[in-house]
């Protein structure tokens, strides 16, 4: 036993390249919705893109009520030449992807 422990815990630890990492269960739903958020925000714009194969989840943000947390998945988009990160906030339940915020920010410096 003390030979095995020892052997495993001599193992170097890599991290997993990010194209090997797991999506998330909810990332083809959050570009979906990104997509949606988006065009709202630019009344309707047809040329308005996500990025899917940009998906990312950021972590966990505590609830506003309650002991839980939510997934933060983050879809970068863009409309003509302006680009936009959207996070979209969903909460994991009974493995249901509910979504339960959303926020958009295009990436500029306007000063």
């Amino acid at each position: 036993m003390r030979l095995l422990l020892a052997t495993t815990m001599a193992l170097p630890v890599t991290a997993m390249p990010v194209a090997a990492q797991a999506l998330h269960p909810c990332a083809s739903r959050a570009a979906e919705q990104a997509l949606k958020l988006l065009r709202f925000h630019a009344d309707g714009a047809e040329n308005a893109e996500v990025f899917k194969d940009r998906v990312r989840s950021v972590g966990t943000i505590k609830a506003l009520r309650g002991k839980g947390r939510f997934d933060v998945i983050e879809v970068p988009g863009a409309i003509y030449k302006a680009t936009y990160r959207m996070r979209l906030i969903y909460a994991r339940v009974q493995g249901e992807c509910a979504l339960m915020g959303q926020e958009l920010i295009e990436e500029s410096d306007p000063y």
